[in-house]
């Protein structure tokens, strides 16, 4: 892992849960969740900038995308995992902002 995916990684940590956050939960610890994508193949990661952050329940607990399977997870809540990845893209561009000052 470079530097910079560290860097990276580090701040989806501090954005919090984005399914907690689209629901109105307010802010929850997270874990990281890298999609797997056909684009990718069988068995690969998405790259770490496409990673998602997600509360361990909405990640690997019954309710989450590995509890109920990908098209499980989008049918029950009405986004999949590209609709988190946009949501953490926006979040993680104004938590820059906020950062620098910007």
């Amino acid at each position: 892992m470079t530097k910079d995916e560290k860097k990276h990684l580090d701040l989806l940590s501090q954005l919090g849960c984005v399914v907690c956050a689209r629901l109105g939960y307010g802010a929850t610890p997270a874990e990281i969740h890298h999609p797997r994508t056909k684009a990718r193949g069988i068995g690969l990661k998405a790259s770490h900038y496409d990673a998602i952050p997600l509360c361990p329940e909405h990640h690997r607990g019954q309710s989450g995308v590995h509890g109920m399977g990908t098209k499980g997870f989008a049918k029950h809540y009405g986004f999949d995992e590209s609709d988190l990845l946009e949501t953490t893209k926006i979040l993680l561009e104004q938590l820059k902002k906020n950062i620098i000052g910007g």
